[in-house]
């Protein structure tokens, strides 16, 4: 996925349990396929996996993770994947890793909603009270905004520096036309909120029809609008405005949340473009900029 990650496979996660938790270690281990680009994912037996950062950068997400997930997951109406163990580094892989349940359903991409029987607007309403109930959870004892929790100016310098990069291959004026109505619009006035910061389908868990589980999160604190981009990478139409009324999201936050969606997807295309590691980021992030043009 990244040019200077660490090599992971099924063999050192069965090294792993043995040294660290050998009640595992029998179990059989394979690789999760994944769009994801932070972590490797491994299925153990039929009720377990183990998520291993694959580059340092993933290393405080994963903290984050087996720190504050225990601490959320009771207030929430979706399934979380809490750590049930937390491994070390050892000499052969120098990160902390973790052991968690593995949560039955399928990835709810926007491409296979029909085929699991998955309603947009009733997902949309779902995973607004998701958020609302997320950004009610006490953050007293929560580290300063970081990340993408910070306010979404900070993206402007990498937002012009991936239209430059990719020059004729989009309408670098209408972009950045989008762009600096994001740049003029006010900031969240409030104190910062728990956010996920990485909403997109391959996050979210369907069963039986209906949103199941939220994964890949690493939770921060900051501007609610950064959890807005299932708005513009997931739906359309009645369910994104069913989303957001969910939320009651104002003019200013839904601004915020236009930019966000539209600085990830710039920023990611022309790096996972250049790699030709993901081919599934760069069709998502093509997508997210047609949206948000056409929406505006």
């Amino acid at each position: 996925m990244h040019p200077d990650e660490v090599d992971t496979d099924a063999a050192l996660v069965t090294r792993l349990l043995a040294a660290q938790f050998p009640r595992w270690a029998e179990l059989p281990v394979r690789r999760v396929a994944s769009t994801g680009t932070d972590n490797a994912m491994f299925r153990i037996g039929e009720e377990l996996c183990a998520r291993l950062p694959r580059i340092e950068w993933a290393v405080g997400s994963i903290e984050r993770e087996q720190r504050l997930l225990p601490v959320l997951a009771p207030h929430l109406p979706l399934v979380v994947p809490t750590p049930v163990a937390v491994g070390e580094p050892m000499d052969e892989y120098p990160y902390p890793w973790s052991v968690l349940p593995w949560i039955q359903g399928a990835a709810a991409t926007r491409e296979h909603f029909a085929e699991l029987a998955l309603d947009p607007v009733a997902a949309a309403i779902d995973l607004a009270a998701f958020l609302k109930a997320l950004q009610t959870v006490d953050t007293t004892d929560a580290s300063p905004p970081s990340g993408r929790g910070r306010p979404i100016t900070v993206r402007d310098a990498d937002v012009r520096g991936a239209v430059a990069e990719l020059g004729s291959a989009l309408d670098a004026e209408a972009v950045l036309a989008a762009w600096e109505r994001v740049m003029d619009t006010p900031a969240w006035p409030d104190a910062p909120v728990w956010v996920h910061s990485d909403l997109q389908g391959g996050n979210l868990i369907a069963q039986a029809g209906r949103l199941h589980a939220v994964i890949d999160f690493a939770p921060g604190t900051g501007d609610p609008a950064v959890d807005l981009l299932p708005a513009w990478n997931l739906f359309h139409g009645e369910a994104r405005e069913a989303f957001r009324t969910a939320l009651g999201a104002d003019d200013a936050t839904w601004e915020r949340g236009r930019g966000w969606a539209l600085s990830v997807a710039l920023v990611a295309l022309p790096y996972y473009t250049r790699l030709g590691t993901n081919p599934r980021i760069v069709d998502d992030s093509w997508h997210v900029i047609g949206e948000i043009l056409k929406s505006d």
